[in-house]
């Protein structure tokens, strides 16, 4: 159902695929960015990326299993991350690697950006996922 691709000749990606190939004719979602806001829309952890970077993981996975599908079936994310620290984009991907979303490994850009649409957000994911037959 899912190809993962590691390009030779390139350099190999630490955590995740260059590309990950889908077979036509199998569901995807696609779905939003995941925010770190709470089911009340309160933003969960102000000024800290890592704790909104596990909020955000926690809100992507209701996504997902209310499309049919879970963390081993995305195959590609953007991760956006308010800063232009390495160290604070590589502390949000420690949590995106922890989480188990990085199985497969997943096609996945990280993304230092100025701001997000909600104040004080600081993190925000989209992915792709295969919807598994059945579901």
């Amino acid at each position: 159902m899912v190809q993962r691709v590691t390009v030779p000749g390139l350099f190999p990606p630490p955590t995740y695929s260059h590309a990950s190939v889908v077979e036509a004719g199998t569901k995807l979602a696609f779905l939003a960015g995941s925010v770190p806001l709470d089911a009340d829309g309160n933003l969960v952890g102000p000024g800290d990326p890592v704790r909104q970077a596990e909020q955000v993981l926690a809100n992507l996975g209701a996504q997902l299993r209310a499309a049919g599908s879970d963390f081993t079936h995305v195959v590609a994310t953007d991760v956006y991350v308010v800063s232009d620290e390495p160290a604070v984009l590589s502390a949000v991907w420690e949590v995106v690697e922890a989480s188990g979303l990085s199985t497969g490994p997943h096609s996945s850009t990280l993304i230092g950006v100025a701001c997000l649409g909600y104040t004080g957000q600081l993190v925000e994911i989209t992915a792709t996922a295969v919807v598994p037959e059945g579901t």
